[in-house]
């Protein structure tokens, strides 16, 4: 089954590409890890599903990007997202039109951020071109849909350091305050937690992101653990030796976002 994971860029400093996971869900990919995640372009909008939910005919032909929760799988290439029925009151259907084999952790609620061209469906037509069962969406016809290049887990914060190893080696898409700007492309994201929980240190890597403290924003690239040795051959750091030795006491063998995308987030 055929789906494509899209991209987008909301500001030029910055690009990333998100794989993500859906249980049962299969999501294939024909691009690399480098081609399936990035920030908005110009032809691309970062949107709420509030947005999406008032102004549903504006969106009909544009490609956006929009965050929110796995309501319902339909089959093996669809699901509904989410509870805050979004277009009209109506659950949005989201289409994987990607190649990559996604897998959404078991148990619990988890986010997804999609990017995709929102369409009118015609059931018959997709159905079709995508090789899929007769009828499999024939009850979601002529009700909008979001053709997605791109879906990716969208954890908060909190989760990604609680359970890191639920995310290390995945491309995701992580969305929260700055907490601390620590040196030029190296800054923390809030938890969000009231007791208890750690920041989320993140590491731009290649590219200088324009950043204020307090400021919601949206984080594409790859969890890895903080190995000084590993980062240091890796990655041209700048930090001086006070940081050093601050991330090193703080983050050792500890989750570290290498980001590759970073742009204001829409909600």
């Amino acid at each position: 089954m055929n789906n494509n994971l899209l991209q987008n860029t909301f500001r030029r400093t910055k690009m990333g590409v998100v794989a993500l996971a859906l249980t049962t869900l299969l999501l294939p990919a024909c691009t690399t890890a480098e081609e399936e995640v990035s920030s908005p372009t110009a032809e691309e909008e970062n949107v709420t599903t509030e947005e999406l939910s008032e102004n549903t005919n504006d969106y009909i032909g544009q490609t956006v990007s929009v965050r929110g929760e796995v309501n319902e799988l339909v089959g093996d290439t669809a699901f509904l997202m989410d509870e805050d029925q979004i277009f009209g009151g109506e659950e949005i259907l989201v289409f994987n039109a990607s190649e990559e084999r996604l897998v959404l952790p078991e148990g619990e609620e988890t986010k997804v951020q999609v990017t995709g061209e929102v369409q009118e469906l015609v059931a018959a037509d997709l159905e079709e071109e995508y090789d899929l069962e007769p009828d499999s969406l024939a009850e979601y016809d002529k009700r909008p849909v979001i053709i997605a290049e791109s879906v990716a887990l969208s954890p908060d914060p909190g989760d990604v350091t609680e359970k890191p190893d639920r995310y290390y080696g995945q491309r995701i898409a992580v969305q929260g305050e700055v907490e601390e700007i620590l040196d030029t492309g190296t800054f923390t994201l809030d938890e969000e937690e009231l007791f208890g929980g750690e920041d989320l240190l993140v590491l731009a890597e290649g590219f200088t992101p324009e950043l204020d403290d307090d400021e919601s924003v949206t984080v594409t690239g790859t969890l890895r653990p903080y190995v000084k040795a590993e980062f240091e051959e890796e990655y041209n750091l700048t930090w001086d030796l006070d940081l050093q030795k601050q991330i090193e006491g703080e983050y050792e063998n500890k989750p570290v976002f290498v980001a590759d995308g970073v742009y204001p987030s829409a909600e």
